[in-house]
C-alpha cells in the first residue's frame, strides 16, 4: 500500500514540478536565524489536544513531539520512542521503550506516565477533544469516558521508560493514529497549572520553545537548544503574525519583510508570480491528500431529506471552482482523494446537473425551494467560491446566505451543529495519515458525530460504522481497499457530503528560505523544524 501510495504521488509531483515553477537546490543547511511567517486569521490553541486544523498543527508541532513521525514522506519512525514498538501476534498489543534524558522545557525528563497521562486526557470528556475518536479502540477506553472507570485500561506504564497499549481488536491504522498531534506528549503539572490556558502557554519536548503570544498579533517561538532529535532545529526563531491579509503578506513577501507566506497566495496574484522568472526559486507546489467539500447537516431539515442532499451534488458547478482557483486543484467526484488508497477510479459521482437537481426537489417536496445558509471562511479565495455555490444553488430556487468569519469560529459553528451548511475550504479535509479511515472515522464515523468533533453532517450509520470498524482488522490490502470502496460509494449515495475538489498546496516564501528537503510535508503542511535561512 505505501509504496503504491508514493508512487502516485511522486508522479503528481514530477507533473507538477513540469507544469510549474519549482524552488531551487538547496545547499547543505546552515544554522541561525529569524523568519517571519504571515497569516490572517490568529491560531486557535497550541494545545496538542484540542489543535486541529492546518494552520495550528504545524505551530504545534515545532511545541511538542510525539512517540512517531514521519520521515519526508509517509513512513513511520520513532522520535520518542526509541525504536518501533514491539507488537503481539495477535496485533493488539504495542509496546514502546522510550528515549532516555528527553527533557520538557521547563527541564523535566520525560517519562512513562507522560504518555499515559497525555493519551488519557485525550479521551476525558473534560477535554473535549476532537481526536478522542481516534483511540476508542484501546481496551477500556469508553468505559473510562463513560465513567465507568477512572483510567484507561489499555494504556499503562510497565516502568519508567516503558509504555504498553492494549486494543480491543487489531487495528492496522494505530501506529498512524499514535504519530497524530493528539498523542503528543504534554507534561500533567503545566498542564494542571492552568488547564483552560495550556494552549496558549504550551510546554513541551519539541525543537522550539514557546516565549509569547500577543492575540491578533503574533506568536513567537525560540530554538530549543537542548533538543534531543537530529541536530534539529536550524532556525533560532519563528514568528508567526496574524491578522494579514493575503494580498498585503505578498507584498510584504516581495519586499522581503517576511519570510514565508502561510495562506496561499491570492488567486489574483497567482498568475502573475507563477509565470514570472523573477519567482522562480520563491514558489514550492506540493500535491495535497485533499478533498475540500460542502459538510450537509443532516440532522437540519431540509437535510435530512437524502433527495434534497443530492439535488445539491447535482446543482454545484466544480468545473467553475477550478476556474476561480486559476487552475489551483482538481474536480472532485468523491470523498477519497485520488492519492490516497481505496479511491474508485470507476466511480463517476453526481454530475452537474441543475435540471436534475430541480427534480429531485420537487420529488422531495420543494418544488419552489427553499433558505438556508453556508459558513465560510472570511479568507480569499473562499468567500468568492461560496458566492459561486450561491449563484448555482439559486439557479435551483435555494436561497443561499453566506456566513463569513475567522476560521476558529467556522469551525466552532460546524462542530456543534449549529449551521446546515459548511465550506472547508481553507479548512480541510487533507490527511492525517495515508489510509482510507481517516476519510472515514474522524469525519463521517459515529464516534465523531459529537459535539466539538469534526463530522460536521453530524452523520451516523451504524451499518457502515460496523463495517468500518470491521475493515481495521483486514490484513489483505487488496480485500481491504475493495471493502473502503463499497463504504465511500454507500457514503456517496447518502450524499452526506458535495466533494468540490482535491486540492494542490501553493507556497510562496523568500529566495533565502530553505526546507530539508521541502517547507512542506504531506502530514505536517508546513514543517519548521527542518527550514533554514541562507546567511
Amino acid at each position: 500500500m505505501r509504496k503504491l501510495y508514493l508512487l502516485s504521488w511522486l508522479v503528481i509531483l514530477a507533473l507538477l514540478v513540469t507544469a510549474w515553477p519549482s524552488p531551487a537546490q538547496a545547499s547543505e543547511p546552515q544554522r541561525g536565524g529569524a523568519i517571519v511567517v504571515a497569516y490572517k486569521d490568529d491560531l486557535a490553541t497550541l494545545d496538542p489536544a484540542i489543535a486541529y486544523d492546518w494552520t495550528n498543527w504545524p505551530a504545534v508541532k515545532m511545541v511538542f513531539d510525539g512517540l512517531l513521525d514521519y520521515d519526508d514522506t509517509t513512513n513511520l519512525l520513532p522520535r520518542l520512542a526509541e525504536a518501533m514498538p514491539e507488537v503481539s501476534a495477535d496485533g493488539t498489543v504495542y509496546t514502546f521503550k522510550l528515549r532516555q534524558g528527553v527533557k520538557f522545557h521547563n527541564g523535566r525528563e520525560l517519562v512513562a506516565d507522560d504518555v499515559v497521562y497525555s493519551l488519557t486526557r485525550v479521551l476525558d470528556p473534560d477535554t473535549v477533544s476532537p481526536g478522542a475518536g481516534f483511540y476508542l479502540g484501546i481496551k477500556g477506553a469508553k468505559e473510562f469516558i463513560d465513567g465507568k472507570a477512572t483510567e484507561v485500561e489499555g494504556i499503562k506504564a510497565l516502568d519508567k521508560y516503558t509504555v504498553q497499549f492494549t486494543l480491543t481488536q487489531p487495528d492496522v491504522t494505530f501506529l498512524n493514529k499514535i504519530a497524530l498531534n493528539f498523542a503528543y506528549v504534554v507534561p500533567k503539572e503545566e498542564v494542571e497549572k492552568d488547564p483552560a490556558n495550556f494552549g496558549h502557554n504550551p510546554v513541551g519536548t519539541g525543537p522550539f520553545l514557546f516565549k509569547e503570544w500577543k492575540p491578533g498579533q503574533y506568536l513567537i517561538f525560540e530554538r530549543n537548544p537542548e533538543y534531543f532529535y537530529g541536530g534539529l532545529p536550524y532556525l533560532d526563531q519563528v514568528k508567526i503574525e496574524v491578522g494579514v491579509e493575503p494580498d498585503v503578506a505578498l507584498l510584504r513577501l516581495e519586499t522581503g519583510e517576511i519570510h514565508l507566506m502561510g495562506d496561499p497566495p491570492p488567486g489574483a496574484e497567482w498568475t502573475r508570480i507563477s509565470n514570472d522568472p523573477a519567482w522562480q526559486n520563491r514558489i514550492e507546489i506540493q500535491p495535497q491528500v485533499s478533498t475540500i467539500y460542502i459538510a450537509i447537516n443532516v440532522t437540519w431539515p431540509p437535510f435530512d431529506n437524502v433527495l434534497v442532499r443530492r439535488a445539491l451534488n447535482h446543482a454545484i458547478d466544480k468545473e467553475r471552482i477550478i476556474q476561480l482557483l486559476n487552475g489551483r486543484g482538481t474536480v472532485a467526484n468523491q470523498i477519497l482523494p485520488p492519492l490516497m488508497p481505496g479511491y474508485d477510479p470507476d466511480y463517476k459521482g453526481y454530475d452537474y446537473n441543475p435540471e436534475k437537481a430541480k427534480a429531485l426537489l420537487a420529488e422531495a417536496g420543494y418544488p419552489d425551494g427553499f433558505e438556508t445558509s453556508i459558513a465560510c471562511i472570511a479568507v480569499e479565495p473562499q468567500p468568492k467560491l461560496c458566492e459561486s455555490f450561491q449563484q448555482d444553488l439559486a439557479q435551483i430556487g435555494i436561497k443561499l446566505t453566506i456566513n463569513t468569519m475567522a476560521a476558529p469560529n467556522v469551525i466552532e459553528e460546524a462542530s456543534n451543529g449549529r449551521t446546515p451548511l459548511t465550506w472547508s475550504g481553507g479548512l480541510a479535509w487533507i490527511q492525517d495519515y495515508p489510509d482510507p479511515d481517516d476519510f472515514y472515522g474522524p469525519i463521517l464515523g459515529c464516534d465523531s458525530n459529537v459535539p466539538g468533533g469534526w463530522n460536521w453532517s453530524r452523520y451516523c450509520n451504524k451499518e457502515l460504522h460496523a463495517k468500518a470498524l470491521e475493515l481495521l482488522t483486514i490484513t489483505d490490502h487488496e480485500k481491504r481497499m475493495q471493502g473502503y470502496k463499497e463504504l465511500f460509494r454507500a457514503l456517496m449515495d447518502d450524499a452526506v457530503w458535495v466533494p468540490v475538489f482535491n486540492g494542490v498546496y501553493t507556497v510562496a516564501h523568500s529566495e533565502k528560505l530553505h526546507g530539508e528537503p521541502t517547507l512542506t510535508h504531506p502530514e505536517h503542511s508546513l514543517r519548521y523544524e527542518t527550514m533554514w535561512l541562507e546567511q
